[in-house]
């Protein structure tokens, strides 16, 4: 896994650790390519988390590196050759992202800005605070390439918006505001662009003067209030996702071993909140590849009108 070493130079990986006093900071770090996943970010995101808690930090941020939290699947990475076992496998190695943030007896505090594209929607969601800067834009697209959501997300976005807004934003794709995440309890705090790490450690800071154990009840309280037991929703969610792999996904072409879950709806390399100059699905590169062809991804709207 790599972290930040002693004399504060970071190792090479896409998931970078460090501490801040009794505050954890896991960092997605693929900045070139926007925070995009891969199967080893998810391996290496659930170690970090992991590792959080086992040295007692008392707090977990999670944020990511460059312009953007996480723009969803890597549309670049070419698509594994997998059977159907292997592809569930995957799968459930992304959905313990979510498992990790929801076991975890410390508080994960999500610093989100730009892109918040798919599995980087999912994984804001499933943390138990959120802090958006102002130029965030969110987006489940997911529908829009033949796919599904995972990571618990059937269970809990319905849970903050309620059945109908949540099936209008899986079902459309369309892209929201971090104001208009706030409106609804998907997001706590709206930051200044650019402040939304420092504002995390600040709200982290604010719970270091409580109880921990206390929290940690609140948390799990909360947590098992929703109603359906998580391992039943994440368990379901693989076999829904399941259903389209290897199949006619309905827009003529198979997906193969797809669903690649936290899919990015744009091959987003140098495009971002406000960027200015379109999405790389304006310029053909946004597509969702399968075993048969590749998915034409729908455009993602340009979420801001100034330039991180």
């Amino acid at each position: 896994m790599s972290t930040v070493t002693e004399t504060g130079h970071p190792e090479r990986g896409p998931v970078r650790y460090e501490r801040n006093g009794p505050v954890a900071v896991v960092e997605l770090h693929r900045p070139h390519r926007l925070n995009a996943v891969t199967d080893e970010v998810s391996r290496e995101l659930v170690g970090a988390l992991r590792r959080a808690v086992a040295e007692g930090a008392r707090a977990v941020v999670l944020t990511g590196a460059g312009r953007a939290f996480c723009s969803g699947h890597d549309l670049k990475e070419p698509a594994p050759a997998e059977d159907p076992l292997a592809a569930r496998e995957r799968l459930e190695r992304l959905q313990d992202v979510t498992r990790t943030i929801k076991r975890s007896p410390v508080p994960v505090i999500a610093a989100v800005h730009g892109w918040a594209v798919g599995a980087g929607c999912e994984w804001a969601l499933a943390c138990d605070l959120v802090v958006a800067a102002e130029y965030t834009r969110f987006m489940f697209p997911e529908a829009g390439v033949g796919l599904t959501v995972t990571n618990g997300v059937s269970q809990l976005l319905a849970a903050v918006l309620g059945p109908q807004r949540a099936k209008y934003l899986l079902m459309t794709g369309s892209g929201f505001t971090a104001e208009e995440a706030r409106g609804w309890g998907l997001v706590n705090e709206v930051v200044p662009d650019g402040e939304h790490r420092r504002y995390a450690l600040e709200l982290a800071g604010r719970l270091l003067d409580k109880p921990p154990l206390a929290l940690a009840l609140a948390k799990e309280t909360l947590d098992r209030g929703l109603g359906a037991g998580l391992e039943e929703t994440l368990a379901m969610e693989v076999d829904l996702s399941m259903r389209v792999v290897g199949t006619d996904t309905g827009t003529g072409t198979g997906t193969g071993t797809e669903p690649r879950a936290g899919t990015d709806a744009t091959d987003t390399t140098g495009a971002g909140p406000g960027a200015g100059r379109g999405t790389a699905a304006d310029s053909g590169a946004g597509s969702v590849s399968g075993a048969g062809g590749p998915h034409r991804a729908p455009a993602v709207p340009r979420p801001g009108r100034r330039q991180p």
